[in-house]
């Protein structure tokens, strides 16, 4: 009985269940029906339609207008000139032809259905030129009258900013429309027009632009300095002087007395203090320095005390935050723009949802809004104090090449405190909205002030010089370290007054070698374009990109280095088309340009003045040019299939060795650079080598048999307790660390390169693991 009753129980709640999964069904199936409805509805109704031109942004724009408007993504540019052809019509007043990119027919079409069912489209491409574009483009593709309100643009993805563009429509402005065409109609003409020359005349696939050329120039115009540079010789001699019983300090002997003989002559420009102003040369006058600072009394002959301030800089615009982003994170400048765009179309933040985090990144203004100050004088005032805002806002002004056509780059609410949204943002998000945040809430507050103390010494006719500084009062830099004082350190001298006698602990002779002009890295050379006026916000990555991307020149320990090719190409166009690799002929154009954007010069006549001169230099360079051999660097390397010896090549990603009986032997091998150093394992040698990513390693040759390896620079000094091979850590900084590599050695104990390796092993352990679970 009690068996049959339990059956009888089970299949009662048996039933149960199923009869409420099928009420759940019919619920779920009446809800997609309402949900289908409502959008059949929605459609039938119209609404409005915003193009944007990422879906990111898109998502994130919706989720601020609400219902009764739907936002989709052209993923950029639609139209554009053909790529199978020239597409200018010269001979007609240079009208472009443009075609309908391919492999965007089906997002065209999907597009056209969805402007068909709306009442009205709104065309919310990027605030720049080539936003302007993009909507002059989708305009044609949607029969949309560009003189009618239809364009809306905004500075950044907030629902003010967006809710308030939404009222203000206006017609698509022509004038910077014709800008963009008119640059890329320059582009092209060079591009198609000189690109098959060099590749006749030089080598095939080779290309050459009307900015990437001149940038490229500059490259080897520093390079060819740095080769012709000859290194000299100079010496300085560090004092140690004491006052009393207080800490020693350091001063620079500056100049010697009149009885000081030496192989050099008397400066012109006699210090205070008569006698040779020092300019030594060689060891033997330096010791003999040293040992006459050693003799008599030293005393303070002036003391200067004063106080010095320094001010903020302004907000981030788009050259300055890859300079910063450069020195400061190491990143390169298409990093950069790539991570400061996620962050302006909108980060998922949680229950606040997708939110723009930063305004629009493709400026040169340093203005911001009077919103954005009320908001940063609340956020200092409320949490560093009223001393720490000045009495009236900081502004900043801007260039006279600035076009301050927008704000610059700065949060989208200071409230989101970079530490309390770090949870939703990649290490690289955070760290490029950390330095926009901090430089931004810096640029309202006041200066930061230091006490300096300028002090002159003499013994005789020697004289020297101490200074000193400390800081007084943080301001500004309670938040914001600058790049360029990163490095700044409090240095305290003792209390000291005129007539005070010193006592010389030690006279230390110092050799030094005068130093070649540094290769542009990414922050120096953005830094170049923008002072000369070639190119734009916009185009400083690509450009940067393009001529690495040709082979023209190698990002080598994150400095740039031309390489042969880059030196024939330029002094081939220097010869035959001095106004393309001209920096004020570039820099002219770029204001051309700007005169189009604001209406003032046609685009016809900016190409027309250009084209005419251009091709009659092109048929003479065609005619005059012979082919270019490129010379050829032999390797003594042998190639494995055939027994040539390898030939060093060009590639995107560096130089590598290559069989020289090419298409028939087709062999290459990585390039190799022997350091000629012990490997620590086996007897071989240690080579640098190149990661998939482009970065420098080491390890052994005789890899695979020994499996030594390391990312830090091997040093030809042993290690002076234990003999083992010695490396250098070089951090993001550029702070260098020397360390022992053998871990028993005590010299590694408590160093501080022991939690780099743990972290650098924990996270190859780490990969390692992801590879192996992939692999299963």
């Amino acid at each position: 009985m009690k068996a049959a009753a339990k059956k009888a129980a089970a299949k009662k709640t048996a039933a149960t269940k199923t009869a409420a999964k099928k009420t759940t069904a019919a619920k779920t199936a009446a809800k997609k029906t309402a949900a289908k409805k409502t959008r059949a509805k929605k459609e039938e109704k119209g609404g409005t339609l915003v193009l944007v031109e990422s879906p990111t942004k898109a998502k994130t724009i919706e989720r601020y207008l609400g219902k009764g408007y739907t936002v989709r993504a052209s993923m950029g540019h639609l139209r554009d000139l053909p790529k199978s052809q020239f597409g200018i019509d010269v001979e007609n007043n240079f009208e472009p032809k443009y075609i309908n990119i391919r492999g965007k027919g089906d997002l065209i079409k999907a597009l056209k259905k969805d402007a068909a069912k709306a009442d009205k489209v709104y065309l919310a491409s990027d605030p720049d030129r080539e936003g302007e574009a993009i909507a002059w483009h989708l305009a044609h593709l949607f029969d949309i009258d560009a003189a009618s309100p239809c364009r809306i643009v905004f500075n950044e993805i907030t629902k003010p900013a967006i809710q308030a563009a939404i009222k203000e429509p206006h017609p698509i402005n022509i004038d910077r429309v014709d800008a963009q065409q008119a640059r890329r109609m320059l582009d092209r003409i060079v591009g198609y027009k000189l690109s098959p020359l060099l590749w006749r005349k030089v080598r095939k696939g080779l290309s050459a632009g009307r900015v990437q050329s001149v940038t490229v120039k500059l490259i080897c115009d520093r390079e060819k300095a740095i080769q012709a540079f000859v290194s000299q010789e100079y010496w300085t001699i560090d004092l140690k002087l004491k006052k009393g019983k207080s800490n020693q300090f350091g001063a620079d002997l500056v100049a010697m007395g009149e009885d000081f003989s030496r192989t050099g002559e008397m400066a012109e420009d006699m210090p205070p203090i008569k006698g040779y102003k020092l300019d030594i040369h060689n060891q033997q006058d330096a010791e003999r320095a040293a040992a006459l600072a050693a003799e008599g009394t030293w005393s303070v002959a002036e003391v200067k005390k004063r106080q010095r301030s320094r001010k903020a800089a302004a907000p981030f615009t788009t050259s300055s935050l890859q300079q910063d982003a450069a020195r400061k994170l190491g990143f390169t400048s298409r990093k950069t723009m790539m991570v400061a765009q996620q962050l302006y179309e909108g980060i998922d933040l949680g229950r606040k949802g997708p939110s723009g985090l930063i305004t629009y990144m493709r400026t040169d203004s340093t203005r911001i809004s009077e919103v954005a100050q009320a908001e940063a004088k609340e956020y200092i005032i409320d949490h560093f104090g009223q001393e720490y805002y000045p009495e009236k806002a900081n502004v900043y002004s801007a260039s006279k090449k600035s076009q301050d056509a927008h704000e610059a780059i700065r949060p989208t609410s200071v409230g989101f405190v970079p530490e309390e949204i770090e949870k939703y943002l990649n290490k690289d998000q955070f760290r490029l909205y950390q330095l926009i945040w901090q430089r931004f809430v810096a640029s309202q507050m006041v200066p930061a002030v230091f006490d300096t103390l300028s002090v002159k010494l003499q013994n005789g006719g020697l004289q020297a010089a101490a200074s000193g500084s400390q800081l007084k009062f943080p301001g500004f830099q309670a938040v914001y370290i600058m790049a360029d004082n990163e490095g700044d350190k409090d240095m305290s001298l003792p209390e000291l007054a005129e007539g005070d006698e010193l006592r010389l602990m030690k006279a230390v002779p110092k050799q030094h070698f005068t130093e070649p002009p540094p290769r542009y890295n990414d922050a120096s050379l953005v830094k170049l374009l923008e002072e000369k006026g070639i190119g734009r916000p916009s185009t400083y990555a690509p450009i940067i990109e393009t001529i690495l991307a040709r082979g023209y020149v190698s990002r080598i320990s994150k400095a740039f280095q031309p390489t042969e090719l880059g030196f024939v190409v330029v002094d081939l166009l220097e010869e035959y088309f001095k106004d393309i690799v001209d920096e004020k002929f570039t820099a002219t154009m770029e204001s051309r340009l700007d005169g189009i954007a604001g209406g003032e010069l046609g685009y016809q006549k900016l190409l027309g003045d250009f084209y005419t001169p251009f091709a009659e230099e092109l048929a003479k360079a065609d005619e005059a040019i012979g082919h270019v051999e490129l010379p050829v660097e032999v390797s003594d390397v042998p190639c494995d299939l055939c027994g040539r010896m390898m030939v060093v090549k060009q590639g995107r990603f560096g130089k590598f060795l290559a069989c020289p009986g090419f298409p028939e032997c087709r062999n290459t091998k990585p390039l190799l650079k022997d350091t000629g150093i012990k490997c620590p394992k086996c007897d071989g040698t240690i080579v640098e080598r190149k990661s998939r990513r482009g970065k420098n390693f080491y390890g052994c040759k005789n890899y695979p048999e020994c499996d030594f390896v390391t990312w830090d620079i091997p040093m030809e000094e042993k290690c002076p307790k234990c003999g083992s091979l010695q490396l250098k850590h070089v951090y993001r900084n550029g702070r260098v660390l020397p360390y022992c590599s053998n871990d028993a050695c005590e010299t590694r104990i408590n160093h501080p390169i022991n939690k780099e390796l743990e972290k650098q092993r924990e996270k190859a352990a780490k990969a390692k693991e992801s590879a192996e679970s992939a692999s299963e």
